[in-house]
């Protein structure tokens, strides 16, 4: 019997703009989406963000509250239930450091989003209007 995979997501915002990464791998390869990845068995999902931002992109976050849960069901025939959390960085300037996961990252502003967007942040930028 096949089980979800629990994952993370870190909604990182300065000055009206959202960062986020042009992902390499499937889930959803190809779109751009929120830094985040796999919760370890063990492993509290807050603490995960935090954990991948920093193998990911290089920089220290401070999360600042639960955003939105996604449930990505069927997409890439897998399975994933991933909270994700509201951050800002504390330390550091993103950068790629794993380019087999990330093509590309940047700041975005809200209302002029790059395309296509991944599921994670749809689910995000609606959890915000609400």
């Amino acid at each position: 019997m096949k089980t979800p995979g629990v994952g993370c997501g870190a909604f990182i915002e300065r000055d009206g703009h959202v960062l986020l990464i042009k992902r390499v791998k499937a889930p959803e390869a190809g779109t751009w989406n929120l830094i985040g990845g796999k919760v370890d068995f063990g492993e509290r999902a807050e603490d995960a963000v935090v954990r991948e931002t920093a193998e990911e992109i290089g920089v220290s976050i401070l999360l600042q509250g639960f955003l939105c849960l996604v449930q990505m069901i069927g997409i890439d025939g897998q399975h994933w239930v991933s909270p994700v959390y509201r951050a800002r960085i504390v330390a550091g300037e993103p950068s790629i450091c794993e380019p087999d996961k990330i093509a590309d990252l940047g700041w975005y502003p809200f209302d002029d989003l790059p395309q296509p967007l991944g599921l994670p942040v749809r689910e995000a930028i609606a959890a915000l209007r609400r």
